[in-house]
């Protein structure tokens, strides 16, 4: 049978009532597991995992992929609300999204996302459904040197998102990755800057230092001030706040953002997290109204969420096709996928095409759903910042303190997110950017294990890249962006501080 109809029989497969039950169930709680910061599908994924030993596959992995795509639709709603990113692939959307909830503007953000993430999500299905194989081909290529080059690649970013001051980003970079580096040796086992504490020991949770840094800092610094700004804002519904000028202004954005985020999707270890960053950091750089960039650009949501989305659709490439998972959310997705004896690889399209198939169709199913489920609930979600802050304000420590003592049931996480709250403050008070202090957290253990590997590789030596053309071509690429950033900061002297 052809790829068409391997695909129809898929959706007719995917179509039956039981299959659609778990599809729109697995939406819907990944949406909420996206809505409330700190969980992540990761944890959603996980806690639901049980029930794949009472449930036949099919449903049982079409429920545990909806959960999550369904967390990076739902993920966007606090970064733009409320200044929290619900998951780390939304941390950028927090940058314009939330000055366009301050400007009354949070249903357009809102409904381009959603958007945005439709479009994404749907074509990076196309691409997992028509160019598998030969992605998956490309993925194996990316060994530890060319992991190396897309990092150094990525970090080649902290130059525009430094602001006036390139002193200030290159120390909140420096900041990151001095954060990265307590807790216990990933390859030796030693101590570092854990002070003798056995909890250090445990390095710093992720979780807990982003809902310190964007959620806490916004409690302590804007209680009594952003409750009179935002709540003053005309609010309506999507379709009569958004002009559809601003649609086609994203559309490029989208596009691009597509393409980037699937690609890179592609490659083990480029987590959503850092494809965000990637593609707002390109959409930034082709504006031609990159001022306003930082100050609520439309392009800066649609963007990020657009790469997010088609980000998650890439990462089924190398799972499906190689049983490689790409993220801890799609590892714990190839557990459930091994708990039924299936193992992913060339073979799992040969032999289980009807298992294969269905759940990809049910992925197409799961985007229109989450875009019908989205968008008429903008109004209601907008209307939230209608609410006085001084109400907000105990929601959102609440919402923290249970985010980050879940990941870990660690009453440690919960201080270490108060005092990055402050810590913050602190950032802001020495205008100090803070988004290449998180650019650094995400790269940092990345950077250390992939440049050990091609130490190691290359017999101590790291003569071995000069070897490798894609790696070669991923640094030239970065230091040809920092030098053109570096060049154009001459130019734009009224750059703005992200």
């Amino acid at each position: 049978m052809d790829l068409f109809g391997l695909l129809l029989q898929g959706f007719s497969n995917a179509l039956s009532l039981k299959n659609l039950f778990f599809a729109l169930a697995g939406s819907i709680l990944g949406t909420l597991v996206g809505v409330l910061p700190g969980i992540g599908p990761t944890a959603g994924i996980a806690m639901l995992l049980p029930l794949t030993t009472l449930l036949p596959p099919i449903p049982a992995i079409i429920m545990l992929a909806a959960i999550y795509y369904g967390a990076m639709y739902g993920g966007s709603t606090t970064s733009i609300l409320m200044n929290i990113p619900g998951e780390i692939s939304s941390v950028i959307t927090c940058v314009d999204g939330y000055e366009m909830a301050k400007q009354g503007r949070a249903a357009p953000a809102l409904a381009i996302a959603a958007i945005s993430s439709f479009i994404a999500g749907t074509l990076g299905l196309v691409g997992l459904t028509f160019f598998s194989p030969p992605l998956a081909n490309m993925a194996l290529r990316m060994g530890p040197p060319e992991i190396f080059g897309l990092v150094v690649f990525a970090f080649s970013m902290v130059a525009s998102m430094s602001g006036k001051s390139l002193l200030r980003g290159v120390t909140s970079a420096a900041l990151g990755m001095l954060i990265c580096l307590v807790g216990l040796d990933p390859q030796l086992g030693v101590q570092r800057l854990t002070f003798g504490s056995v909890t250090l020991m445990g390095r710093l949770d992720f979780i807990a230092v982003i809902m310190g840094l964007f959620a806490m800092k916004e409690v302590f610094q804007n209680v009594g001030i952003e409750a009179r700004r935002i709540s003053s804002a005309r609010l309506g519904s999507w379709w009569r706040m958004i002009k559809w000028s601003e649609v086609r202004q994203s559309l490029g954005a989208i596009f691009r953002s597509t393409l980037s985020g699937f690609f890179l999707g592609c490659l083990p270890g480029c987590t959503p997290g850092i494809v965000t960053f990637v593609a707002y950091d390109i959409e930034k750089k082709l504006s031609k109204n990159r001022a306003n960039f930082g100050k609520g650009a439309i392009e800066g949501v649609a963007a990020p969420e657009g790469a997010n989305n088609s980000c998650t659709s890439g990462g089924f490439v190398p799972l499906l096709t190689l049983g490689v998972p790409p993220s801890t959310s799609l590892a714990v997705l190839l557990s459930g996928l091994m708990i039924y004896g299936l193992q992913p690889g060339p073979l799992l399209f040969e032999k289980q095409p009807v298992f294969v198939w269905t759940v990809i169709a049910s992925m197409y199913i799961g985007n229109v759903m989450l875009l019908i489920l989205n968008l008429p609930l903008v109004g209601i979600w907008a209307r939230m910042v209608r609410v006085p802050y001084f109400f907000i304000a105990p929601l959102i420590l609440l919402f923290c303190f249970l985010g980050t003592y879940s990941v870990r049931n660690s009453f440690f996480d919960v201080g270490t997110c108060l005092a990055f709250g402050f810590f913050g403050l602190i950032l802001d008070k020495l205008k100090i950017p803070a988004l290449p202090l998180v650019l650094a957290i995400i790269l940092a253990p990345m950077m250390e294990a992939s440049l050990r590997q091609t130490i190691s590789m290359g017999g101590g030596s790291l003569a071995i890249l000069w070897s490798r053309p894609i790696a070669l071509v991923l640094m030239g690429a970065g230091l040809l962006g920092m030098t053109t950033i570096l060049f154009a900061r001459s130019h734009w002297a009224s750059a703005e501080v992200i």
